[in-house]
């Protein structure tokens, strides 16, 4: 099928908007519709999740977020903003696996994106240190990843993603594979991340208990082709932790959400 689909890195008309998709369709060669049509505005700074079932397109918007694929038709715009090196680092993306080179060390992996911008050697000696800082990871630098856990695999790849300074962060089920413990720590540092920097996050995953935990809104998707099924906002004092992972505002916004996840689940099977 023709890609008529337009790709805009224009800042014009998204006022206080980090990402706009307009009428966004994906149909894939095989003739597999994946996605849409999709409407969805993302606000500046904020921590949305898209949720629902495999196969219902929440990867695949984050792909055409990122300009990793193209929509079949519909628009997607995405704000950009010169930083401080006078680039537009507009979008960091952490993957659901680490995808580290295991021949390098953690201070070479998150440095990577960096060598490819031809960036200059103190600048990028500069970003790595701040970037394993703001994950915790400063005293692993010269720690290959066969020497780390799943979890501090996942704070690389996530210094990786930061130290661009990208003013979004896609997030593609990246806590999935991990105990839940670990899982718990990561969604509880991830938020006092997103605090500190106040990047715009948009984090895909199966999880209603970490949708809500994490989001400001949650987005719940239908079936392939994914929609937008419901559409939660998650109004819960700042900062959260521990009290309202275990409260009843939190237990409830879950049994809503869930809710409205499950015709997806039905959907799919029929």
């Amino acid at each position: 099928m023709t890609e008529d689909a337009s790709l805009s890195d224009s800042a014009a008309g998204m006022t206080g908007l980090a990402v706009r998709l307009n009428g966004v369709t994906k149909t894939y060669d095989s003739g597999v519709a994946a996605l849409g049509p999709l409407d969805l505005d993302v606000r500046r700074g904020e921590f949305l999740s898209l949720l629902g079932p495999s196969g219902c397109g929440k990867s695949t918007a984050l792909r055409l977020i990122a300009g990793l694929a193209a929509p079949t038709s519909g628009s997607v715009d995405v704000a950009r903003q010169p930083n401080e090196t006078g680039g537009t680092h507009a979008i960091g993306f952490v993957f659901q696996e680490p995808t580290l080179m295991p021949w390098a060390n953690v201070a070479a992996n998150v440095r990577l994106p960096l060598e490819l911008a031809n960036m200059p050697a103190a600048e990028a000696d500069r970003r790595v240190t701040a970037a394993l800082a703001q994950v915790g990871l400063v005293e692993f630098v010269h720690s290959y990843p066969r020497e780390l856990s799943g979890g501090m695999k996942m704070r690389v790849s996530l210094a990786r993603a930061l130290v661009t300074d990208p003013e979004i962060l896609l997030m593609d089920e990246p806590f999935a594979a991990l105990d839940e413990i670990t899982r718990f720590r990561l969604n509880n540092d991830l938020l006092a991340l997103w605090r500190d920097l106040r990047k715009t996050v948009i984090f895909v995953t199966h999880s209603v208990f970490e949708s809500v935990y994490l989001s400001q809104r949650v987005i719940v998707m239908s079936a392939r082709p994914g929609r937008i099924a419901a559409e939660f906002r998650i109004d819960a004092a700042e900062p959260r932790g521990e009290d309202f992972r275990t409260s009843a505002d939190y237990a409830g916004f879950c049994r809503q959400v869930s809710a409205a996840l499950a015709p997806a689940y039905e959907g799919q099977r029929a």
